[in-house]
């Protein structure tokens, strides 16, 4: 098994499969929708939070995500389609649908900082929490979910860091079909990752 997936894989029609992106926020899982989209599969997104300085290519966001604690049935047109769920909104996933969780996972220094130069650029006030203080929530929260998706039957989940996305795109686009059945277009998912695009860049 390749070391990347965490769970055995069911078979289910992928007309029926719901595909989440999902990873702290500013750890890369816009570009992981527009590989997933470059690759054939349809997206939910409403483009409602527009593209800019801090996510060129866009969001790729579906505003009744937001409120998945309250209104899930918006799920039924998700069904052969990627969405992207933030992991603190995953534990309000519905049992009873088959899920495909690809979780991004990105050094959490670049994380950090990304968010910062964000939340600057906005022109909000800086997070009263220190770094180290964050990093430790983060990181809590990290656990907490890997270890509630593990106890999830009716989710599959692959784990993948983007730093190793744009150091080898077509080997990590190759992992992601595979994951998801095999039929994407895997040379238009290595296209979409620019390493120009890698930003606030930890060694």
């Amino acid at each position: 098994m390749n070391p990347f997936f965490k769970k055995l894989f069911k078979s289910t029609s992928k007309d029926k499969l719901i595909t989440i992106v999902s990873g702290l926020p500013r750890s890369g899982t816009s570009m992981m929708m527009q590989m997933l989209e470059a690759g054939g599969i349809e997206v939910m997104t409403d483009n409602i939070r527009k593209a800019n300085k801090d996510n060129l290519k866009g969001y790729y966001e579906f505003e009744r995500v937001k409120k998945i604690a309250e209104d899930k049935s918006w799920l039924d047109d998700c069904q052969g389609k990627a969405v992207k769920i933030i992991s603190m909104l995953l534990y309000h996933l519905p049992p009873g649908r088959r899920y495909k969780v690809i979780f991004i996972q990105r050094k959490m220094e670049e994380v950090l900082a990304s968010q910062k130069v964000m939340l600057k650029r906005r022109g909000g006030k800086e997070d009263s929490i220190s770094d180290e203080k964050m990093a430790e929530k983060f990181e809590k929260h990290l656990r907490q979910i890997e270890d509630w998706i593990t106890n999830q039957d009716d989710i599959d989940v692959l784990y993948i860091k983007y730093n190793e996305i744009i150091e080898d795109p077509h080997l990590n686009s190759k992992v992601v079909n595979q994951f998801l059945g095999g039929w994407l277009d895997e040379e238009k998912m290595a296209k979409v990752v620019k390493d120009s695009l890698y930003r606030q860049r930890k060694n």
